[in-house]
């Protein structure tokens, strides 16, 4: 199962490595996120959505390959700037619903363009920060996503404007410079829904008759999570947008930049999990096979009831036995019910079918690059987790694993 995946280390490196180092932690091949980003090169400008996977150390491969960066969050702008990236050339965007006085001192300081998602938000940057560019993130009525939590358009989403004309006199009182349109309607879109939104796209620009610069496809590109999925047509979408991007080009007579705003697409592949198991206990219905790592490591099956490929690497080197499989759940260690990473997304147990595993085994949750870590918290007292980085043959840290000293200094007076 382990060789199923393109990762450039070997079952043996991670085998390796896992004797040397305390369980749980996460582990991204660098190569993986290389070759994600050189299948977009197609379009104009790649926009890393960094709240997928936020380490700088990700940020600064994502700067060196010309990947720019769409931040939500303060911290996630300070991160940017850490990291290398310039407030002055358009390497920064900063998406949001809201603007709250500590991100507007940031994004008018350093004069980072912002991507509007509601009209007050117009109003809050007006008043300090006139003639400020923006782009317009619209609702274009509709919205999809692999789960309904991650459906971003519609009377159902809090995100972007659905009626933007209604924003055209406040961007006109402040005299902002609107740069750019963008569209976005949720994580994991068939391509039904991209032609929809193609067409949305071009019929908003005819709406606004504003002399923008550019346009966002926005993220949601989907990764196989179940070896039965198939891979995205990079080419079919790029051609969708592509065909978009002329027609509004013969509309305005000049050139427009596509951008493309993909987060789990660039990362997601690259990660994976690893942990050990400490438990195995039967009731009357399940085998619960209980790991080291839980839902606060790794949210997404907690939260959407998303599925992940789970391998087994035993600790004795036995041959695992993969015809006698096993109807199995597995949990982690937080006093919680719902630490289960084996449920559905209405957060009933699901077993998997897996070979046997014994106490001392260690688990590997495969595609974990986005969303992983950048959503981990400290809840049962918990300090965040190791992560690695593998580049040029070798396992090299880019996060220490907290410490409980570090999470009590905070509450210190």
């Amino acid at each position: 199962m382990f060789n199923s995946f393109n990762y450039t280390f070997s079952y043996q490196d991670i085998y390796n490595f896992i004797k040397k180092n305390n369980t749980p932690f996460w582990v991204y091949d660098h190569n993986i996120i290389i070759n994600k980003i050189q299948m977009l090169q197609k379009f104009d400008v790649i926009r890393f959505a960094q709240k997928a996977c936020s380490n700088i150390n990700i940020l600064k491969i994502m700067k060196k390959n010309n990947v720019k960066i769409d931040a939500v969050s303060n911290g996630e702008i300070k991160r940017a700037l850490f990291s290398g990236f310039h407030p002055d050339n358009g390497d920064i965007v900063f998406t949001s619903d809201i603007l709250d006085n500590e991100t507007l001192l940031t994004v008018t300081k350093f004069n980072i363009p912002v991507n509007i998602g509601s009209i007050d938000m117009i109003h809050k940057l007006g008043k300090v920060s006139p003639t400020h560019q923006i782009w317009l993130r619209i609702n274009p009525g509709f919205g999809d996503g692999h789960n309904k939590k991650t459906n971003t358009g519609g009377d159902n989403s809090k995100h972007g404007i659905l009626q933007p004309l209604l924003a055209l006199n406040a961007i006109k009182k402040y005299n902002f410079q609107l740069i750019g349109i963008h569209m976005h309607i949720g994580s994991g879109v068939n391509y039904t829904h991209l032609k929809k939104v193609c067409k949305a796209m071009y019929q908003n620009v005819l709406k606004i008759k504003k002399n923008i610069s550019h346009i966002s496809a926005g993220g949601g590109l989907s990764i196989p999570y179940r070896k039965k999925d198939q891979q995205i047509d990079i080419e079919h979408y790029f051609q969708e947008w592509s065909n978009t991007k002329k027609k509004i080009e013969k509309y305005l007579k000049y050139p427009v930049t596509l951008e493309i705003e993909p987060g789990r697409f660039l990362v997601a592949e690259s990660g994976i999990l690893i942990c050990t198991v400490y438990v195995i206990k039967k009731t009357n219905t399940h085998t619960f096979v209980l790991t080291d790592a839980g839902f606060n490591d790794l949210m997404r099956p907690v939260i959407y009831g998303s599925y992940h490929e789970i391998s087994i690497i035993p600790h004795d080197h036995r041959i695992i036995n993969t015809h006698n499989l096993i109807e199995t759940v597995i949990g982690g260690p937080l006093c919680e019910s719902g630490d289960i990473f084996t449920q559905n997304s209405k957060g009933d147990i699901i077993t998997r079918k897996l070979p046997e595993i014994k106490i001392g085994d260690y688990l590997i949750f495969h595609q974990v690059g986005a969303y992983g870590s950048s959503m981990s918290s400290n809840y049962n007292s918990r300090p965040l987790i190791s992560e690695f980085l593998f580049q040029n043959k070798k396992f090299m840290i880019i996060r220490r694993k907290q410490k409980i000293e570090d999470l009590i200094q905070l509450e210190i007076n």
